[in-house]
């Protein structure tokens, strides 16, 4: 397939889809090489923003999606008539941290963390799409794992969890004092 034609088959996928896109799938499609396929949408992502358009391509860890800019925001917003915005509060923030720094993690994990109860917490951020089950923990009573979304990736503007801020060394050393009193835990059991 030549170029012009991969590209406007790329570009077909990824306006339709409405979600991301991975990179294998796309290089299937147009017979191409992965490596191939991130240098043609790396191209039409700079045509785009070069020509000031509406949309841009965005990368979330191996995957590409299509979506209108950041400062359409308020035009869409102007357009839908719908100004409504989600806030998280503290406890929902809380909470969405430790799954984005500790995932996968269970909510007793959670729950042992904050002290308290995180019910409410964990059902808002599912809702929101920020947060989503990953699976199932291989022990006793097989909890539930979280983890954070491509919705959460966008929300924050990151390409993966690795383009987190670092944890302050506070942080890190309170998460080290929990991982050792963990396993010690078990150690007794």
């Amino acid at each position: 397939m030549e170029r012009a034609k991969q590209e406007a088959v790329i570009e077909a996928v990824l306006f339709s889809m409405g979600e991301s896109v991975s990179v294998s799938r796309l290089a299937e499609l147009v017979e191409a090489k992965p490596s191939e396929v991130k240098k043609i949408v790396y191209d039409m992502k700079a045509k785009m923003d070069a020509e000031d358009r509406g949309l841009t391509i965005t990368e979330l860890e191996d995957s590409f999606q299509m979506c209108s800019k950041a400062e359409m925001y308020e035009y869409l917003i102007d357009f839908t008539k719908n100004d409504r915005k989600y806030t998280l509060t503290d406890t929902v923030l809380e909470t969405l941290s430790i799954v984005a720094y500790k995932q996968p993690v269970t909510r007793a994990d959670i729950e042992k963390i904050r002290g308290v109860d995180c019910s409410h917490a964990i059902n808002k951020l599912m809702e929101l799409d920020l947060i989503k089950e990953l699976g199932r923990m291989d022990a006793p009573g097989r909890p539930i794992l979280f983890g954070t979304t491509e919705q959460f990736l966008r929300s924050f503007g990151v390409k993966s969890i690795e383009d987190l801020p670092e944890l302050s060394q506070v942080q890190r050393e309170e998460f080290r004092e929990q991982a050792e009193a963990e396993v010690s835990l078990q150690l007794n059991i």
